[in-house]
C-alpha cells in the first residue's frame, strides 16, 4: 500500500470517528440527525402533516374555545379522541375550580335613525344580555374619574352609553406584518440591561378599582348597555376581552350589558352626537351563563418513554380563546402545534427513553389558571415551595404562544446552564431560520408556571407576523391569518426538541430554586 493511499484511509477513518454512522451533529450535546430527518420528512410534508388539519377543528369547527362555554368542552371531547386515534396513552382530563361558564349565542347591532346600517361590534365576556332586540338612544358620557359621576347621574337610564371621546385613527403606510429581521434577533439575543421583574404598579390597580366603579355607577343609573371604542386596531378589527373587575361567580351582581365596537362606527356615532343630532340604535345581545359544573379543564396525554420512563418531558400551549374570532393564532395555532409534534413523534415510532406528556391548558386567558393549578397539583406550591414527587422526575417543559409565525429561537428564561444543549439542538434547523437563544425572560404565558417552581419552562421565540397588530385577542383571530408553512416549521422544530430532551443522558439543568412567593411569578395574558 502506497503512502498516498494510507494517508487516504487514515484521513477517513479520522471522518468516521467524528461523523459516527449514528449521524450525530458533531458538537457539545449530541444530535440525532437521523431522527431529526425522519421528524422533518414527516412534518413538512404537505400530503403528510395534519397541523392545518388540526387547526382547522379547532377553529371553525370548534372555536371559539372561552374557558367554560360548550365550545371548549366540545373541542376538548374533539381533541382527546383525536389523541387516542393516534395511539396516545393515558389520554385524560384534569379539573380545577373555574367558575360559571359564558357564551354568547346571538349579537345584531345596527343602527335606526337618522341613518340605517349594520354595526361592528361584539359583547364582553361575562357580561349579561338585553333579553332580546333594544331600541334606544345613544349619548356619549365620557367619564374618566369619580367626579364626573355627579355630571352624569340621572341621565342615563335606559341609553346606550358610548363610555370615551373618539380616539386618533391613523394611517398605515406599511404592512401589518413583520418577520424578525437578523439585526432585531442580534439585539434581542443580547442581555438587557436590568432583569428586574416588572409588575403592575399602583396606577394601574388604581385603574382597575375605578374601572369597576364606574361600571357598579352605570348599572346603578339603569343603562340600556355599554358601548366601548375597540381600544386599538382599525379597518373593522375589534379587540374584545372581558370588563375589569367581571366576576365568574354566580352570587356576584352582574355588570352591564356590553359591546365593543370597531373604531369607525363608534366614530360616525360619536360626531354625529356631537352635531345635536340624535342616534338611535338596535342592539340584540343573546348571552348565556352555565352555571351547572364550574369546573375547567386541562387536557394530557402521553407516550410512554423506556428505560427512564419515570422520568418526564413535557410539551403544552393553552387551548382556550377569547371569543370574538376562533381563536386561531391566540391560541389554537400552538396547541395546533404541539398535537401535530405529539402525533410525529408517534407515527414516525422514534424511541423515546423519557415519557412524552402534552399538557393543553384552559384558564390561560384569566391568568395561566389551568397550567398554575396542574403544576400546583403535580410539581409544587410556589406561594411555599412545598415540591411533590414529580418535580424531581420533570427534565423540562416547552410551550409555544406566541401566534403563527414560525420559531426563531428559544427564551432561556435567565437558564445560562441550557444554552450549549439548545444550541447544538437548534443546528439543523438554522435552515428554516432558527438562529436565536437569548438570556431574557418572556411574559404571559404558560411556561412561567412551571419556572414559578424552579422548574426549565421555556416559550420559543416566534415571528411576530401580525399578533399584536391584528390577531391577538380581536375578531380577525379566524384561520386565515394561520401560516401553514410556519406551522409546519413549528411542530417540526418542537418534536426534534422534545425528542432530544426525552432521550439526552441527563435531565435539563436547572436555575437554583425561587423563594416562596404569594403571587406565584405568574403574569396574567389579559
Amino acid at each position: 500500500m502506497n503512502t498516498r493511499r494510507r494517508s487516504v484511509l487514515a484521513a477517513l477513518f479520522l471522518l468516521f470517528l467524528v461523523f459516527p454512522v449514528s449521524a450525530e451533529w458533531p458538537g457539545a450535546e449530541p444530535v440525532d440527525l437521523d431522527a431529526v430527518y425522519r421528524i422533518k420528512d414527516e412534518g413538512l410534508s404537505p400530503q403528510r402533516s395534519k397541523v392545518m388539519e388540526i387547526e382547522s377543528y379547532l377553529t371553525d369547527v370548534y372555536g371559539p374555545r372561552l374557558t367554560g362555554s360548550p365550545n371548549a368542552k366540545e373541542a376538548a371531547d374533539w381533541a382527546m379522541k383525536t389523541m387516542r386515534d393516534w395511539g396516545i396513552a393515558n389520554v385524560h382530563l384534569e379539573t380545577w375550580q373555574f367558575g360559571r361558564g359564558w357564551q354568547n349565542q346571538r349579537f345584531v347591532a345596527s343602527a335606526v335613525t337618522p341613518r340605517a346600517y349594520p354595526l361592528i361590534a361584539y359583547p364582553k365576556a361575562w357580561t349579561p344580555g338585553t333579553n332580546g332586540p333594544v331600541t334606544a338612544e345613544a349619548i356619549l358620557a365620557d367619564v374618566q374619574s369619580e367626579k364626573d359621576f355627579e355630571t352624569w347621574r340621572g341621565k342615563l337610564r335606559g341609553k346606550f352609553v358610548l363610555t370615551t371621546a373618539m380616539r386618533v385613527v391613523d394611517a398605515h403606510f406599511t404592512a401589518p406584518a413583520h418577520r424578525y429581521t437578523d439585526a432585531e434577533l442580534v439585539d434581542l439575543s443580547k442581555q438587557p440591561a436590568s432583569s428586574g421583574a416588572r409588575g403592575r404598579g399602583p396606577a394601574f390597580q388604581a385603574m382597575q378599582e375605578f374601572m369597576q366603579k364606574r361600571a357598579q355607577f352605570f348599572a346603578d343609573e339603569g343603562v340600556a348597555a355599554l358601548i366601548d371604542p375597540s381600544p386599538r386596531g382599525d379597518g373593522g378589527t375589534v379587540f374584545v376581552q372581558a370588563p375589569p373587575g367581571v366576576s365568574r361567580d354566580p352570587g356576584r351582581p352582574l355588570q352591564p350589558p356590553q359591546v365593543v365596537m370597531a373604531i369607525e362606527h363608534y366614530g360616525r356615532i360619536a360626531r354625529t352626537l356631537e352635531k345635536k343630532i340624535p342616534v338611535t340604535l338596535q342592539l340584540d345581545i343573546d348571552n348565556r351563563f352555565y352555571d351547572a359544573d364550574q369546573s375547567a379543564f386541562n387536557i394530557v396525554g402521553e407516550i410512554p418513554g423506556t428505560d427512564k420512563a419515570d422520568e418526564i418531558v413535557m410539551l403544552g400551549a393553552h387551548f382556550d380563546s377569547w371569543h370574538s374570532g376562533t381563536g386561531a393564532t391566540d391560541n389554537a395555532a400552538g396547541s395546533a402545534v404541539m398535537l401535530e409534534a405529539l402525533r410525529i413523534l408517534k407515527q414516525g415510532g422514534l424511541p423515546l427513553r423519557r415519557t412524552v406528556r402534552i399538557g393543553l391548558w384552559t384558564g390561560e386567558e384569566q391568568g395561566l389558571l389551568g397550567s398554575k393549578a396542574y403544576v400546583k397539583e403535580h410539581f409544587g406550591d410556589p406561594q411555599t415551595m412545598q415540591l411533590r414527587p414529580e418535580h424531581g422526575r420533570l427534565s423540562g417543559y416547552f410551550n409555544v404562544d406566541n401566534g403563527t409565525g414560525t420559531i426563531r429561537g428559544v427564551y432561556l428564561q435567565g437558564n445560562e446552564a441550557v444554552a450549549p444543549i439548545f444550541e447544538s439542538w437548534m443546528e439543523p434547523f438554522k435552515n428554516l431560520g432558527m438562529t436565536t437563544l437569548t438570556i431574557r425572560n418572556t411574559g404571559g404565558t404558560d411556561h412561567l408556571s412551571y419556572d414559578a417552581v424552579g422548574l426549565p419552562g421555556f416559550q420559543f421565540i416566534q415571528d411576530e407576523i401580525e399578533y399584536d397588530t391584528r390577531t391577538h385577542h380581536s375578531n380577525m383571530d379566524v384561520y386565515e391569518r394561520v401560516q401553514p408553512d410556519d406551522m409546519m416549521h413549528n411542530a417540526v422544530i418542537v418534536a426534534s426538541f422534545v425528542y432530544d430532551a426525552a432521550n439526552r443522558n441527563e435531565k435539563l439543568p436547572r436555575k437554583p430554586l425561587p423563594k416562596p412567593s404569594s403571587s406565584g411569578r405568574g403574569t396574567t395574558s389579559q
